[in-house]
């Protein structure tokens, strides 16, 4: 089959591209505005670009009604943001700040998630997220017209990782971290059924080939 993206509208391209791009890790994104009130939301238009600087980036569309949603909206004011990873155990939690509530009202308190302060940035960390990246806007690239779409790049500052998940090496022990990923519409995916496939270095391909 193919799709010719030049002549589809947003929503048929939107249901490819989120089918076929899977699983997607998601972010739960903490902000505060420059009032010092906190908003957490969730999006799966995320992932990490670069170690030197670290760098990762946030997709975020408009409202509906045309207006900049809160997370863009508070990061235009404070240039700021926290990245808390979403685990099985707050996986429940992510979906109920993910209700469009009306303004005033508390995202992270309707969803039971408390918050501790954060270490480089104001807006807080998520206490139950097994990850959190504390960030700094590099830069705000806006696609179409009217706030459409936002793509944040932001500078890591500051990781915090729950205690036990850094072995000696200083690598993460992925399987405890226990996350879920994004797949299309309402599905999601456990982390529980991962494989090792070592990179081949060039010589061992030669020798390989050579004992064909």
């Amino acid at each position: 089959m193919e799709f010719d993206f030049r002549t589809m509208a947003p929503d048929e391209r939107y249901k490819l591209l989120v089918g076929s791009v899977v699983p997607r890790p998601i972010a739960l994104v903490s902000t505060v505005d420059a009032a010092g009130t906190v908003n957490a939301a969730p999006f799966s238009f995320f992932n990490v670009l670069s170690a030197d600087p670290a760098v990762v980036t946030l997709g975020i569309s408009r409202r509906r009604n045309g207006a900049p949603k809160d997370t863009v909206r508070n990061i235009r004011e404070t240039s700021e943001f926290v990245v808390n990873l979403v685990d099985e155990a707050i996986v429940e939690a992510m979906n109920v700040c993910a209700i469009d509530f009306p303004a005033g009202i508390d995202e992270l308190a309707e969803a039971g998630l408390a918050t501790t302060p954060a270490a480089a940035v104001a807006a807080p960390r998520i206490a139950r997220s097994p990850v959190g990246f504390e960030c700094r806007v590099l830069q705000e690239v806006q696609l179409g017209g009217a706030d459409e779409r936002s793509i944040i790049l932001g500078e890591v500052l500051h990781c915090h990782i729950r205690d036990g998940l850094v072995d000696e090496r200083g690598r993460v022990v992925t399987s405890g971290l226990k996350l879920v990923g994004r797949l299309g519409g309402s599905s999601y995916v456990r982390l529980s059924d991962p494989f090792s496939l070592p990179r081949i270095a060039f010589a061992d391909w030669q020798a390989r080939r050579a004992g064909d």
